[in-house]
């Protein structure tokens, strides 16, 4: 029941970081003073955005519970610097507490509280944040944050990688795209876009990724040839990491599989030992074992015991 309704509330809550930048609940007000100095200088008019109230107290309510359930969380946990090192837990807490400062500071109409409401506002984003706490519900999240953690050289070697071929290849289209310039440009770039190296590292980042947005593209046939060179080393680049990763993560998809396969195991309940003296000690084995038809033996703690022939006689020792 907690994890549906905290599942709920989050995705409640997404919806309403989301609804908030849309134009339909959005309402631009007027907040010129007319009765403003006329010595002053005349700014021009200021305008304010006002989102819909009622996306704010959907909000208020789902910081509630988020409120509640981080308490109770804090509250019942054994170990509380470990609660506070828990990179979710974090999440939690910086999430929720733009909203109570937000709700604190609009009533105030200084200077210094408008420019912290600004801010607040700003980092709004951290909200999107939420959506990490579904690690908590669903094991492919999970699987997945197990796989980053253990896929890390990989990701460093797939980085340096990239940032060996995007260093070459930006280079090279600079240089490649000044061959059969104009003589009277000077710079020999008012043919192309590649203006300077800098640049080249965005245009190299792009097609070496396959992803190719179109912006910047070579105009020489030189820098084709280095374009085409680019996107080769690109496939290469990322197709040589990429295994390592999937095999990570199909690891931990299959042992989280054979986890959840596994019955689950019912607490037993261990009876207290009967202390020595007790009369019914070891009166469980005097009436099983001792009524057996062989010639069977219960010991006590005292080194006494009762022995029960065939002939129904029980003799002490």
């Amino acid at each position: 029941f907690i994890a549906f309704a905290s599942l709920f509330f989050i995705l409640v809550s997404i919806t309403t970081f989301c609804l908030e930048t849309h134009e339909a609940f959005n309402t631009i007000i007027n907040k010129t003073d007319p009765t403003r100095n006329s010595s002053a200088p005349d700014s021009g008019p200021q305008y304010e955005i006002e989102t819909d109230p009622a996306l704010t107290y959907v909000e208020g309510v789902c910081v509630f519970w988020f409120t509640i359930e981080f308490l109770v969380r804090v509250t019942f946990c054994p170990v509380k610097l470990e609660f506070i090192k828990s990179v979710l837990n974090i999440i939690d807490f910086v999430a929720i507490l733009p909203f109570y400062l937000e709700v604190g500071l609009s009533g105030l109409s200084s200077e210094a509280a408008k420019d912290v409401l600004g801010f607040l506002r700003v980092v709004r984003f951290v909200r999107i944040l939420r959506i990490f706490k579904l690690t908590r519900h669903f094991v492919g999240l999970r699987v997945l944050g197990h796989t980053l953690r253990a896929s890390t050289n990989e990701f460093l070697l797939l980085i340096i990688f990239l940032a060996l071929g995007v260093l070459i290849f930006a280079t090279m289209i600079y240089y490649a795209e000044r061959i059969g310039a104009d003589p009277n440009d000077p710079t020999g770039s008012n043919h192309t876009k590649f203006k300077n190296i800098p640049i080249g590292f965005w245009w190299a980042v792009v097609t070496m990724t396959t992803l190719g947005y179109g912006d910047m593209y070579p105009k020489t046939w030189s820098g084709m040839v280095v374009g085409a060179l680019c996107a080769l080393a690109g496939v290469l680049t990322i197709a040589m990491p990429v295994p390592v990763i999937v095999n990570n993560f199909g690891m931990y998809y299959s042992l989280a599989m054979a986890k959840q396969k596994l019955p689950k195991k019912r607490k037993k309940h261990i009876p207290q030992a009967v202390q020595g003296g007790s009369p019914i000690y070891c009166q469980a084995e005097l009436n099983t074992t001792c009524n057996s038809t062989q010639s069977d033996l219960c010991n006590t703690k005292g080194g006494r015991g009762l022995e029960r022939n065939r002939s129904g006689k029980t003799q002490t020792f």
